[in-house]
Order: C-alpha cells, then structure tokens, then sequence
C-alpha cells in the first residue's frame, strides 16, 4: 500500500478510530510521547548534519574568495563575498570538462550494461525454470563477497591479454555488470505474480514479449536503483582508472582532480571547487531519479 493509498484509507476511518488532534501516533495506531518524538527529531537532525554538512561546507569554502580565512576559529559556514572565481581556476589547471566527459562515457556505458544485462540476468534467475536456477544464485551472492583488491590483478592482466589497457573499454569492461544489481532485479522480479504471465503465456506471449511488456514495466523502480548505484560506481571509481589508464587524455574525472591535490595541497578553495563540479551529476542524476527510486522499495505490488 501506498502512502496516498494509506492517507486516503485514514481519511475514510469513522470518526470514533481516528487519532483525538493533536495527538501524534505511529503506524500502528499506538500515541507517541513528546520526548520520543523529540528524540526522534533529534536523531534525525543528527544524521542530516553528519550526511549534507561536509557537502554544504566544501560548497562554502569553493565559494569564498582569496581575501577570506577558511580556517578562522570560530568557523564562518557563509561566505562573505561569494564567487565563482575557484571554478574557473579549476577549468585553467586542468582540462576537467574533457576529463568529465570521460567519466560520463565510462557512467552512461556503465549504467547502460547494468540495466540490460541486470534484467535479463534477474529475469532468467527469477522467472524461468531449469536446472542449476538455485546455483546460479548461489553464485552470485558469493560474488559479492569477494573484495574488489583481491581480483584487481587478475583483471589487469585480462585487460592486458585482451588488448584493452589504456582504453576506456578496460575501464568500464570489469564492472559492466554488478551481484548486486542482478540480485536486486531478481527480487523485484519475484515479487510479481505469476498469474499475470501465465494469462500471457495462454494469449500467446512468448518469453520476450512477456519480459518487455508486462514484467520489465513493472520494475522501473528496481532499475532505477540499478541505474543509480552503477552511475556512482562507475563515476567515483578511483583505483580501477589509475591502474589501467596511462594516457592523460583519457583519464577520469576522479583521477584528474587528483592534480589538484599534488600541485595546490594548501589551496583548499581549488580542491573543493573540483570536489563540487565531481559530485553535481550525482546530484542532478539523484533528483531526475528519486521518485523512481523510492517506488523501488515496494515494486512488484498489484494495483487495483
């Protein structure tokens, strides 16, 4: 059930089942005490400030000028003259619009192969019948358990034997499709019912037609999750560009704002400028995405 559908339920209550106003209670119907609704409020407060407070200050120092003291005690959170002058010395010391367009490239194909190859995946383990179903499975889970640092030579040297190094196709190649994100298709696959395909199936829909027109619309929140944790992946990863990349003109954008910390390490306005321009896209990506996103928790549910 929805959060409309569960507003519009307690809009329909009888008057004598509604909560008396001005009393708070939970889900369940049970009153909440002013101090746990304080405490909870706190709590909330607490994290917010632990999650967007490092964004808003990085935001606050690439914003002020050379004249202001970013170390002052106590610490000023607003600039006093604000300028974008930090971004256009970000752009003079680095190529970073050519090295964002390299992460873009990386992220798009990243997120391009995950979705597809994630839902074809999660639909052959949830939906179709046959032998070795459960071990596939069992694989892998088991791939999510093994690091990333523990694979990393071996996956250099198939770059290598393939002839991919140095190329943006080796860097996207090892992480084209993530465990989790066929494992997370699988369960929004298993939550639809199956007498929705077997009435297709009796119309005469084959497995495609019944995997493009009624199961894979009915997910659109599950791979919008997908596609969101494989932009992040690909677009923040750091290790796997720098060892299989050589030529500047085909770094990431994570690895090209490193730069910035070698040569300007005490000009903390510079870092935090490019720190910005790398973390707008999965903001950007985030807000076209969240209402897709938060529909992913209860996908796969039959409306009436």
């Amino acid at each position: 059930m929805s959060v409309l559908e569960k507003v519009r339920s307690a809009e329909r209550r009888p008057a004598a089942e509604r909560p008396p106003r001005g009393r708070v209670t939970d889900e369940h119907g049970h009153r909440v005490r002013a101090w746990e609704l304080a405490l909870r409020y706190l709590l909330l407060v607490a994290v917010l400030a632990l999650t967007v407070g490092p964004f808003l200050w990085q935001l606050s120092t690439s914003l002020k000028g050379p004249t202001e003291d970013i170390f002052s005690s106590p610490p000023t959170f607003l600039p006093g003259h604000p300028t974008l002058h930090n971004y256009r010395r970000v752009a003079n010391t680095i190529p970073v619009w050519d090295y964002a367009l390299n992460s873009l490239k990386v992220a798009g194909a990243n997120v391009v192969i995950n979705c597809v190859g994630s839902a074809l995946a999660g639909y052959a383990l949830a939906r179709l019948r046959y032998r070795g179903r459960r071990v596939a499975t069992l694989v892998f889970v088991l791939a999510m358990l093994v690091p990333v640092e523990g694979i990393i030579i071996a996956q250099f040297t198939t770059m290598r034997e393939l002839g991919l190094n140095n190329t943006l196709i080796g860097v996207v190649l090892p992480g084209c499709i993530g465990a989790m994100n066929v494992l997370l298709m699988r369960n929004a696959f298993l939550n639809l019912p199956y007498e929705i395909e077997e009435a297709a199936f009796v119309d005469g829909a084959n497995v495609w037609q019944r995997f493009l027109r009624i199961a894979l619309p009915s997910v659109k929140g599950t791979l919008a999750v997908v596609a969101i944790f494989a932009f992040m992946g690909a677009w923040d990863d750091f290790l796997w560009p720098l060892i299989v990349l050589s030529d500047p003109s085909k770094f990431t954008l994570t690895i090209g704002l490193n730069y910035l910390h070698g040569t300007f390490a005490n000009d903390e306005r510079l870092v935090a400028a490019g720190t910005i321009i790398a973390v707008a896209p999965l903001i950007a990506l985030f807000a076209c995405l969240q209402r897709y996103f938060f529909r992913g928790v209860g996908e796969g549910a039959v409306k009436g």
